[in-house]
């Protein structure tokens, strides 16, 4: 296992609660408004519109026309902390996350009964974790941001009538920043604690595949896979108000390898009626993928050496986790069908190796939407999510002499609202 070594200055990708909603560990599931009312849970067994690209790329083929399909969710966090106790003096607001948005796009075309093609856009990852400056956990993490973005071209196929195959290549960009602070006021003349800012960016290649089965005419069951992505993120660590004697003010180059973990997403959709449709889903993601993080830097100086700043990283040995989701629909009439769901969502963290970064227990999630077609060519979909989690303790220790310890324990909650416009040509 890795020494912990400086915690909370690398993991460029490895932490957040501000921007994803339904999905734990910083995955996000905001790509979708008409997936997003049931709670996702019939995201591999649905083909509502283009955002399939996503869901379940097999479904691209059951879309009779062509369209496009975008829009955003804006997340509002809330961040209780309570019980604290810390060597360091400073507050704990607890309005770390602030509010986000999250946009997503899609295109979709048949090229003829049995092959349609598409592209999509959208965020599988990201944070933004900002605690005021004077945050008593401020020395294991003052502020983080990570950011994926997802290219996909897509193409499905229809073996028969019963069974689809999709799948896509998705093209990642990833960018991140993370500060904290080390506690050398007392030894700085002009009284400052040192801080320490990474940056760094990668681009990487994996791909989705997905099959989407007709079991009857009123079930359908629908699986996708996921790959991982390899990052090595190339950057800078830079250091700042540093103690004269360290002689480590200045900009290293960094780099750091990083894994994005795999995941399995399968759901069975059932059409009760000309009414009622009913959505069952469950997503397994390897997060065990995520055991420790280290950022080498290049032209550290002996005393820096000395002092860890070579290679500077923290474990997080997370676990795999299975999430599992609930949902059903109602039309109510030719022009509206409403959607309700409930999605409960375990966090891949234990209380052991939980961080102010990230901060997140168990996850529950109650939706509320409806899709409105006021013409066969337009589709206007809205979601309202609450989301809440049991309280997750953080217990971070001075292992490096130089960051106070810290624990305190966090209530996280949230709400979401989803909004998507389809129009079919």
């Amino acid at each position: 296992m890795y020494k912990k070594t400086f915690p909370g200055a690398v993991a460029l990708a490895a932490y957040a609660f501000s921007l994803q909603v339904h999905a734990n560990g910083f995955a996000l599931n905001e790509q979708s408004a008409s997936g997003a009312g049931t709670a996702y849970a019939g995201r591999a067994s649905s083909a509502l519109d283009a955002s399939t690209i996503f869901g379940n790329p097999a479904g691209l083929v059951k879309l009779k026309r062509a369209e496009v399909s975008g829009g955003f969710a804006v997340i509002d966090p809330s961040v209780d902390i309570s019980g604290v106790s810390s060597d360091a003096s400073g507050s704990n607001k607890g309005d770390s996350a602030p509010l986000a948005a999250v946009p997503f796009g899609y295109a979709s075309t048949p090229l003829n009964d049995d092959f349609s093609v598409g592209i999509g856009v959208y965020a599988p990852y990201g944070l933004v974790n900002d605690y005021e400056s004077s945050f008593q956990g401020r020395y294991h993490g003052s502020y983080s941001m990570v950011k994926v973005v997802t290219f996909q071209p897509t193409i499905s196929y229809r073996i028969n009538d019963s069974i689809s195959v999709g799948g896509g290549v998705t093209i990642n960009r990833i960018d991140g920043e993370l500060k904290n602070n080390l506690a050398t006021a007392a030894l700085n003349p002009a009284g400052k604690d040192a801080e320490i800012k990474i940056k760094g960016d990668d681009t990487a290649v994996g791909y989705n595949l997905g099959v989407m089965v007709e079991l009857s005419d009123a079930a359908t069951w629908g699986l996708t896979y996921r790959s991982k992505v390899d990052y090595t993120l190339k950057g800078h660590t830079t250091v700042s108000d540093s103690p004269a004697a360290f002689g480590l003010n200045g900009r290293y180059g960094t780099s750091l390898d990083v894994t994005l973990p795999e995941s399995v997403d399968t759901s069975l959709t059932y059409r009760f009626d000309d009414k009622w449709t009913g959505y069952l889903g469950t997503t397994w993601t390897r997060w065990s993928r995520l055991k420790a993080f280290v950022a080498e830097n290049e032209g550290v100086p002996p005393l820096g050496l000395a002092l860890g700043f070579g290679s500077i990283g923290e474990d997080v040995d997370w676990h795999d986790t299975w999430s599992v989701a609930l949902g059903t629909s109602y039309q109510l009439s030719p022009q509206w069908v409403l959607r309700t769901g409930f999605a409960y969502d375990p966090s891949p963290a234990t209380n052991e190796n939980r961080s102010v970064r990230i901060p997140v227990g168990n996850r529950h999630s109650v939706t509320l939407g409806a899709g409105y077609s006021p013409a066969d060519d337009l589709t206007i979909d809205f979601a309202y999510a609450y989301i809440w989690e049991s309280t997750a303790s953080i217990n971070q220790e001075n292992t490096s002499g130089l960051q106070p310890a810290y624990s305190a324990r966090y209530d996280n909650s949230a709400h979401g609202l989803t909004a998507q416009l389809t129009y079919r040509f």
